[in-house]
């Protein structure tokens, strides 16, 4: 996730407040034709806080997000996506403002329309794998946490070129992508799990249920790393305010013995008021990590569609940094 990454928070302020002004200067002159009026920007932000098990306290202004864009009814698309994390910690004995902060380039890529049903994607892209990996922003999910499966077993983004469609498919909608990577990541976050030589490809069926299958070949960049073959199951329901999601990876090395793998089962209920309850169930399987299981059930307030407030509690095996316990609370909002 963490591809590019910079210990200078002042950098990003800076071009904030530059890219700020210069959409302030094109409001002011929206009536003289510019260059710049086919751009959109936007972003979101997230607070959370962690009351673990023991009883020690963090929190953290944990994600800033920008989101810039380009699109003027052409062929061509343009979107890049640039985060700061953690740029505000704290706990009981310390506040800490951009000490463990850095930058990181989610995504920068062009499209372009080759036809009705084709496209091609070329830059940084997040990896077709899974739906948590694809709308993984802090405003479009239910919980403060995230399942393990979607961020440990495979690489979450990819530096490559990227076909991709849809059509339809009788009553539903048949979706497909193909991908390689063209570029490893070259600095990578130490919490993180380093991927090299990526490919995959990615096909989903969307009606009443919405099923994805998504198939994968990449290494972990450590010395002498096999070659892992991966295969993931994906389905989301919703109805009323419902909503029932789920997915499962299997990953193999090249002798088809296992290589890791992990699931989580989702399901959302409305409890009236835009409030609803949730609850989750996961399981993640790493020969280098071991097994991890959790099990998750709180709520969330979503204010309106740019806002919601989250409460849970994680519960399960021994807990990690990548795997928080513990009662959790985090409030998100997409602008």
């Amino acid at each position: 996730m963490h591809g590019v990454m910079m210990r200078r928070p002042p950098l990003f302020f800076i071009c904030l407040m530059i890219v700020m002004s210069m959409q302030s200067a094109f409001a002011a002159d929206a009536d003289k034709a510019s260059p710049w009026e086919n751009f959109s920007l936007g972003g979101y932000s997230n607070a959370e806080m962690n009351v673990h098990p023991g009883g020690k306290v963090e929190g953290a202004i944990s994600e800033i997000g920008i989101l810039l864009s380009w699109e003027n009814n052409s062929r061509f698309h343009f979107l890049t996506e640039l985060d700061i994390d953690r740029p505000i910690s704290f706990n009981k004995d310390d506040t800490s403002i951009g000490k463990d902060s850095y930058l990181d380039l989610e995504r920068f890529y062009f499209d372009y329309n080759l036809s009705e049903k084709l496209n091609v994607r070329a830059g940084r892209f997040l990896t077709p794998a899974g739906r948590w990996n694809l709308v993984h922003a802090e405003p479009l999910v239910w919980t403060t946490t995230r399942p393990l499966v979607t961020s440990r077993l495979f690489p979450t983004a990819v530096n490559g070129l990227m076909f991709y469609g849809a059509m339809p498919l009788a009553d539903n909608a048949f979706e497909y992508s193909f991908y390689v990577e063209g570029l490893k990541d070259q600095i990578v976050n130490n919490k993180e799990i380093p991927f090299e030589d990526t490919k995959g490809a990615r096909f989903t069926l969307s009606g009443k249920v919405n099923w994805g299958l998504s198939l994968l070949e990449f290494r972990e960049n450590i010395p002498n790393s096999p070659e892992f073959h991966m295969v993931g199951l994906d389905f989301l329901v919703q109805h009323q305010g419902w909503e029932f999601s789920g997915e499962a990876f299997q990953r193999y090395y090249n002798n088809y013995s296992d290589g890791g793998s992990g699931a989580y089962l989702q399901g959302v209920a409305p409890l009236g008021n835009q409030w609803f309850a949730v609850a989750r169930v996961e399981n993640y399987v790493r020969p280098e990590e071991g097994s991890t299981a959790r099990w998750l059930i709180g709520s969330a307030w979503r204010m309106s569609p740019r806002k919601i407030l989250k409460i849970e509690y994680v519960g399960g095996d021994e807990e990690s940094t990548e795997s928080p316990k513990g009662l959790l609370a985090s409030f998100s909002i997409l602008y």
